[in-house]
């Protein structure tokens, strides 16, 4: 990583892990839970290529890079700023030739751009439809959260054109749009095979869902054990949460339990 890091005033320098820093915009979204579990939620393919789309800051592709989960990562970002920021993150991290930066909408986004269809694609994308609730002050927030350049049908049908046949695509989205990411995912041929509902403590209802579809698949849906994040009434993670931590993956949560 280099030494000699030039910020802008309105730039951090955060430690995400022992491999990775990361560069955020002190007003932008940063990185948080979702970008990782995405990450650790998706499987490794040794020596796939994979995209993300919506890359924000690129950290969930550059976990599944530092990771080796994938060989090459094509980051597809429609706010140049944040474009800027991917490219920039990349070199600081010694990245730059495993990862391919893309300033487009991926409403526009083509298999000719990534060189041929891919093995993996990953997004986290908006969760919530352009105009209900209050907006954000911040227009690279409002971006980020509201689906301003492309509704989660948009993500699939992007999704949906870059794959190959047999491709995987990983989405963390809200439990409360279930209904319409399904929709979407079967109407582009994306087929759900795996699902993993999240909860921050044993009381509470899920407050996010990872999502595994394969292109071109026959119906059949497995479903993880729930990833608890915090011991009830405590702040301390539970002994799942640490292990997605410290492995970056979930299949275990896929396993039966020993009785």
């Amino acid at each position: 990583m280099h030494s000699d890091i030039s910020l802008l005033p309105d730039e951090r320098l955060d430690k995400i892990n022992e491999n990775l820093s990361l560069i955020q915009l002190k007003e932008g979204l940063t990185f948080g839970t979702d970008a990782y579990l995405l990450a650790a939620f998706t499987r490794s393919r040794y020596g796939a290529v994979g995209a993300d789309l919506g890359s924000g800051t690129g950290v969930a592709a550059f976990l599944c890079l530092t990771k080796n989960k994938l060989s090459h990562m094509h980051a597809f970002e429609v706010q140049p700023r944040f474009a800027d920021l991917i490219r920039k993150n990349a070199e600081i991290n010694g990245l730059s030739e495993r990862i391919t930066v893309h300033s487009a909408d991926i409403r526009n986004a083509l298999p000719k751009d990534t060189g041929g269809w891919l093995d993996t694609v990953i997004s986290n994308p908006p969760y919530m439809k352009d105009g209900c609730g209050l907006g954000n002050q911040s227009d690279c927030k409002n971006i980020a959260r509201r689906e301003v350049y492309g509704t989660i049908d948009d993500f699939c049908a992007c999704t949906a054109s870059l794959l190959k046949h047999g491709g995987l695509f990983n989405v963390v989205y809200r439990p409360d749009r279930l209904a319409d990411l399904f929709y979407a995912m079967r109407k582009r041929d994306l087929e759900p095979k795996r699902i993993l509902l999240v909860h921050a403590d044993p009381s509470s209802p899920p407050s996010l869902v990872l999502v595994e579809g394969k292109k071109g698949a026959s119906s059949s849906l497995l479903w993880a054990r729930p990833l608890i994040i915090y011991e009830a009434g405590t702040r301390t993670y539970t002994a799942d949460m640490n292990t997605v931590y410290e492995t970056c993956s979930m299949d275990f949560l896929f396993e039966r339990r020993q009785k």
